[in-house]
């Protein structure tokens, strides 16, 4: 059996445009540069997958503003979803009737090796559930799981594609080694194999919807220290451990809940969110506005972003 109706979500960090932390950044040259990559990279998988046989895709654009993609560079077949919604999916928004999701691009967790790891923020520098790492792709493939979604495919640096393994067993993979930095990366052969795994995923029957049932013990560890967890603690009543806090939640969907008002929100702020999240799309549109014309003016940089 082949999956027919798909969902990729895409990150930055483990595209083949970014090799640094400005790269990932907003508004900065190697910025743009990653953007052109890493819709490239999601427009050499979205041709396979229509080649294979896929007959719906919708994209998701799950990096920093949610505006990363140049949606009128990649398959006009497939839909590209930008910005962030309020559900059904908090942030991810509508999954549409996909049957498998493939992630792209993504990075190891808080607290591990690899590059530009990180859960949800660089201001965490650990997450741990259970007293282990958490990476992002559990969070996401939890919050797919209740629509029966099947988490196929994996990208990233070597040490996220071992975690996207552990989280998720017979999940295939493709890494990228950004070890030796851009210098005589082969991005083209690079993308032609993300390509060509993507569309050897459809076939996956290993995997199944991701239980994200707990209950888990998780802990925050603040890289601003303890008094950026004081901080915390207190603004939303959890339990104090030196530069960490420390909370019991029932499953993984909950802990996405919980660690997006952690990270972007106060208690004071919830009652807004609906104000606030077009604001905050917006703000990601000006900046893909930004981009395209950076890339229009000045399409190759000598530093920075790596080769596209």
């Amino acid at each position: 059996m082949s999956f027919r109706r798909v969902l990729i979500i895409a990150d930055i960090e483990g595209s083949s445009g970014c090799w640094d932390y400005a790269a990932s950044s907003f508004l900065t040259p190697a910025w743009a540069l990653a953007c052109a990559a890493m819709t490239r990279d999601v427009q050499s998988v979205v041709r396979a997958l229509f080649s294979a046989g896929v007959e719906e895709i919708i994209i998701k654009d799950f990096h920093r503003t949610g505006y990363n993609l140049l949606s009128e560079q990649i398959d006009r077949r497939a839909r590209v979803d930008s910005g962030y919604a309020m559900g059904p999916i908090p942030g991810m928004g509508d999954p549409g009737q996909a049957e498998a999701v493939l992630f792209l691009g993504l990075h190891a967790a808080s607290g591990t090796e690899g590059f530009l790891p990180h859960t949800m923020t660089s201001r965490l520098a650990e997450v741990c559930v259970n007293d282990r790492p958490l990476p992002e792709v559990a969070l996401f493939a939890s919050l797919l799981a209740p629509y029966g979604v099947r988490p196929v495919f994996f990208s990233g640096c070597p040490i996220a594609c071992r975690q996207a393994v552990m989280a998720i067993p017979g999940i295939s993979v493709w890494p990228i080694n950004k070890k030796d930095g851009p210098q005589g990366f082969d991005t083209r052969a690079w993308r032609s194999g993300l390509a060509r795994k993507a569309a050897e995923s459809l076939s996956n029957q290993a995997t199944c919807p991701l239980d994200g049932k707990g209950p888990f013990k998780v802990q925050l560890v603040f890289r601003d220290g303890a008094v950026a967890a004081q901080k915390i603690a207190r603004r939303w009543r959890l339990k104090l451990a030196g530069d960490a806090v420390q909370f019991d939640i029932e499953d993984l969907p909950a802990l996405f809940l919980m660690l997006s008002r952690i990270c972007y929100l106060m208690p004071a702020l919830l009652p807004f969110r609906r104000v606030g999240l077009p604001m905050y799309n917006f703000m990601g549109r000006v900046g893909l506005t930004w981009v395209r014309h950076r890339l229009k003016h000045f399409p190759a940089s000598p530093t920075g972003g790596g080769m596209i």
